[in-house]
């Protein structure tokens, strides 16, 4: 089963189609649902240049930006296997090679970038 398994860090960026809008950095939502998925997906964009041309790290950029609760580990998500993500998300994933970092990936939580790290 390990060998199976993978390993990711993400950056969450939820906006007005988010299954559910509210997070740590925003909770009441009122952020969110003001924010299109189009936005969403600039400022991800925005993010994902920072680290791809090296002006920020990942795990940085995930602290203060995701919306997700794993924004505190820097994105981290830890190991997980076939069937624990939502299915867009999975397959992004699986379809990285370690270190390699994910476009724009929409799920019902949002538009992510991923960073597959095992």
């Amino acid at each position: 089963m390990a060998a199976e398994q993978v390993r990711a860090s993400h950056i969450l960026i939820k906006h007005e189609g988010s299954r559910r809008k509210a997070s740590w950095k925003d909770p009441d939502g009122r952020v969110i649902s003001a924010t299109t998925r189009d936005a969403a997906v600039r400022q991800l964009l925005t993010l994902r240049d920072d680290i791809d041309s090296g002006k920020a790290r990942f795990q940085d950029v995930a602290v203060l930006h995701s919306d997700c609760s794993s924004a505190k580990r820097g994105g981290d998500l830890g190991s997980f296997g076939r069937g624990q993500m939502q299915k867009p998300f999975e397959e992004a994933t699986y379809a990285l090679k370690v270190g390699d970092l994910s476009g724009i990936v929409d799920t019902d939580s949002g538009v992510h970038i991923i960073l597959r790290t095992s």
